[in-house]
């Protein structure tokens, strides 16, 4: 691709509400589905003709993450503990039935050669992955590690607060932040936390198949992405269980493909033909590529406004789901007010825009130099 300051987007499709996942189906048409609505549409929206159309619905109360269509063409959804699943369909555009449930905060979701879903868990920060046949049985495949594991805790009470059956005040690990909404007392001699806000858990976010079958997940927290290898029938053969104060089958850290802080807030991904993972590091307003051999790349980033010096005025507005379309990169914005994208008042949507309009989908007018995978892999 050219450099990043030759690289143009063109807005696909503003949105009255926020929208996360991205995915395709294999007529050239993207779909997302939009947070908070009463009920939240799921669109199907034309590259060529910029048009938004109601395909689907899910019942309030929602909060839709990832989408992903199976080789019938049947959408599913991740939203709360649950995963929806709907035909698409403009003319009477149907409601999603509830196809699995037992997945606290499905994130990512992606669909393995053999027809069976795969779901992370978000921002629960656990790092489960999940494993949900064709009748909707779900079965927790691993997990990537945790920041901080559950040991050397106490309880509530005995931190001096009023008890919370069950919460533990302690744990042996680390709590990145995101500034704003954290924020830091800044002096001549210390950059200390000013207060709590802005913890990053998530540490199994996007996911993705690559080439040879492999799983990648998208380490938001530690601006990382675990491979794990599959057996023919998709169990796990990468390393796991070398820590014993995480739970047995979490991945060992050997299972790390790669670590860079240009990859921290690393939202959804995708994999190419050539086996470049592309993917949107959100809290950054970048767009960021790994090639094969583990090499890093920033492909994009917001310029900075010459007088207040911020990234938030777009082109990108909190990147989360890229999608590979033959040789064009789409991605799906939330405009979440964090970190390079604060405030959210900068760009196309976000507070002031009249509408409202909340969240957007937006293409590189640019090729890559690899076509995407189709999706289910072959």
């Amino acid at each position: 691709m050219p450099p990043a300051s030759q690289i143009t987007f063109t807005t696909v499709s503003k949105t009255p509400l926020v929208v996360e996942g991205l995915t395709a189906d294999g007529a050239g048409n993207l779909y997302a589905a939009g947070r908070g609505g009463n009920p939240c549409s799921v669109w199907r929206f034309s590259i060529a003709m910029g048009t938004a159309t109601i395909v689907g619905n899910i019942a309030s109360p929602c909060s839709p993450n990832g989408l992903a269509f199976n080789a019938s063409g049947d959408l599913f959804i991740g939203d709360g503990d649950r995963v929806y699943r709907l035909t698409p369909n403009d003319q009477t555009p149907p409601t999603a039935a509830v196809f699995a449930t037992g997945v606290p905060i499905a994130n990512g979701l992606a669909f393995d050669r053999g027809g069976k879903l795969w779901v992370s868990d978000g921002t629960a920060g656990q790092g489960r992955v999940w494993t949900v046949t064709t009748d909707g049985t779900v079965s927790e495949s691993f997990r990537v590690q945790p920041l901080a594991n559950d040991v050397n805790l106490t309880s509530s009470a005995d931190a001096g607060v009023d008890a919370t059956p069950g919460v533990g005040v302690g744990g042996v690990g680390r709590d990145p932040r995101a500034l704003p909404p954290g924020s830091l007392s800044i002096t001549p001699t210390t950059r200390a936390a000013a207060d709590t806000a802005g913890s990053v858990a998530v540490v199994a976010n996007g996911l993705a198949f690559g080439p040879d079958g492999s799983l990648f997940i998208a380490d938001s927290a530690r601006g990382a992405i675990w491979k794990v290898v599959l057996d023919a029938q998709g169990a796990v053969t990468s390393p796991m269980g070398c820590d014993t104060t995480f739970a047995a089958d979490t991945l060992c850290l050997e299972n790390v493909f790669v670590a860079h802080p240009i990859l921290e807030g690393l939202d959804g991904i995708a994999v190419d033909a050539a086996g470049n993972i592309w993917g949107a590091a959100n809290e950054r307003n970048a767009i960021v590529v790994v090639t094969p051999q583990g090499g890093v790349r920033e492909v994009f980033r917001n310029p900075p406004n010459a007088t207040s010096r911020l990234r938030n005025g777009g082109p990108l507005e909190f990147p989360t789901s890229p999608f590979l379309l033959a040789k064009k990169l789409c991605v799906a914005q939330s405009d979440t007010s964090r970190r390079d994208n604060f405030p959210n008042s900068g760009g196309e949507v976000g507070p002031g825009i009249t509408g409202p309009l909340l969240g957007k989908v937006s293409c590189v007018d640019q090729a890559l130099p690899s076509a995407g995978l189709p999706l289910p892999p072959p």
